[in-house]
């Protein structure tokens, strides 16, 4: 297909109404899901929410290789599958609706940059928590990340990923970091968001934006997630007012839905946000 028709057919796609049958793909929740596919799946559920748009959370052991991109969360929309929060967020404004039409330039800015900041620092600590902290693979990661296949291929699978996630911590100068300069660098990402929400029930004010969906769902998968200690989510627990930016989130959007929709599972400590 010619890039033209390309474009026509995603400008057909974005005029249709969003349909009542839309899916978001992840991995299985109960024995196979990892902390930041959880989180970033989290966070478009969160997203998809805030712009009242249903979504029916369906659950694959394959949904990584299901994905155009290799990466989880990915939706199903009508004849268009879009992966990964950016692109989803692009879909949707193509569609009509949008969480930061009411900022300005500069607070767009802003917002951007906070992102990339969560992206940057938290995305990445959940990845080397998983794949590079020694405790964590042998004890989580390994048995969850293979759990849907047969021996060997459960484990050359997870020896493949965990190759390719070190190999991308090298690259961008954390393969070196000890879990301590890891956890310090949560730290200073948590402070640097609880200093620009403050006491606002948003990060821009009184309604939600494209931050506020992804903050949540890496804050809240992290606050309920059960690791080999709580030492990554006691630094979320240190800023009161993230605790309770999250709990509201929760309430607001998640409470009362589908519970197929929410975060929490065995792999959970549960919603310890009361």
């Amino acid at each position: 297909m010619s890039l033209v028709a390309e474009a026509l057919v995603s400008q057909i796609a974005a005029a249709e109404p969003w349909p009542e049958n839309a899916a978001l793909y992840q991995q299985m929740k109960e024995e196979q899901i990892l902390l930041s596919d959880n989180a970033s799946s989290l966070a478009v559920q969160a997203f998809l929410q805030m712009c009242s748009l249903p979504v029916q959370v369906v659950c694959r052991p394959n949904a990584e290789y299901m994905s155009p991109s290799g990466k989880v969360p990915f939706i199903h929309v009508g004849n268009q599958v879009v992966s990964e929060l950016g692109p989803i967020v692009q879909f949707v404004k193509a569609k009509g609706h949008s969480l930061s039409d009411g900022l300005d330039e500069v607070q767009k800015a802003e917002m951007k940059a906070y992102m990339e900041l969560v992206n940057n620092m938290l995305l990445t600590a959940e990845l080397y928590l998983q794949w590079c902290d020694d405790a964590t693979v042998e004890e989580i990661t390994h048995p969850r990340y293979g759990s849907p296949y047969p021996w060997p291929l459960n484990r050359i699978l997870a020896y493949q990923k965990q190759w390719e996630v070190r190999r991308k911590m090298k690259a961008i100068g954390w393969a070196g970091k000890s879990l301590e300069q890891v956890l310090e660098d949560v730290d200073q990402c948590c402070q640097a968001l609880s200093q620009r929400l403050g006491t606002q029930p948003y990060f821009f004010n009184k309604l939600p934006t494209e931050l506020d969906a992804l903050v949540f769902g890496h804050l809240f998968t992290i606050l309920t997630t059960q690791l080999t200690s709580d030492e990554l989510s006691e630094k979320v627990k240190n800023y009161s007012n993230l605790v309770a930016f999250c709990r509201r989130i929760e309430q607001q959007y998640f409470e009362g839905r589908d519970k197929d929709s929410s975060s929490t599972s065995r792999f959970s400590k549960g919603p310890l946000l009361r």
